[in-house]
């Protein structure tokens, strides 16, 4: 294959990818079929999304990939450049935030590939192994912290799960001023965290 056949077919995986997201966003899992996504990614066939993925799981898996490897790094580029672990968990959730408001669409598809797509045994099509989880990554940013003598002690893994919770309940509420959450969440997991609370 040449490089340009390489670089064209990488660009029509990505428009595929693109044109999955807004449509699981607006109609849902159920409804999001190879030709519903053909139409809104101008392609003229569902046969060139079969060329590119071999099946809707596939496709899926590509989807959700893609919108986390995105909010990853906006994320990270927030977090390199916090000094302390306070500043990193403030970046952590001020990142995340600005992300979910930034990208609703991509948001909507990941919550519904999350809630509805699932494989003929039940199992779903993307599952914490897939991706990087970001309950463990979160009580390790925790424990480290710890570690550093920068936090109290504390269970990480239910700090992780409260703190992760309460991010992914702004993805469900639209309405919601994610500057202000973002403050907010700052503002309780802060003092939570720290050893000296007051």
């Amino acid at each position: 294959m040449r490089v340009n056949d390489t670089v064209a077919a990488s660009a029509r995986r990505a428009q595929i990818v693109t044109a999955a997201i807004d449509t699981i966003a607006e109609l849902g899992y159920g409804n999001a079929s190879f030709a519903r996504i053909a139409k809104r990614a101008g392609i003229s066939s569902t046969r060139l999304i079969s060329y590119h993925f071999d099946d809707k799981a596939e496709l899926v898996r590509a989807v959700a990939g893609a919108v986390l490897s995105e909010a990853a790094e906006h994320m990270g580029k927030r977090m390199r450049a916090a000094g302390s672990r306070v500043e990193l968990l403030t970046a952590y959730i001020t990142s995340n935030l600005e992300f979910i408001a930034e990208h609703p669409a991509a948001i909507r598809a990941v919550i519904e590939i999350a809630a509805a797509a699932r494989a003929e045994d039940g199992a779903p099509l993307v599952r914490p192994a897939d991706v990087d989880d970001p309950i463990t990554r979160l009580a390790t940013m925790f424990r480290e912290g710890q570690e550093a003598g920068e936090f109290r002690v504390f269970d990480p893994v239910v700090m992780a799960v409260t703190l992760r919770s309460a991010i992914d309940a702004a993805a469900n509420t639209p309405d919601l001023d994610p500057h202000a959450y973002a403050a907010e969440l700052v503002a309780l997991f802060t003092r939570a965290v720290r050893k000296d609370p007051s």
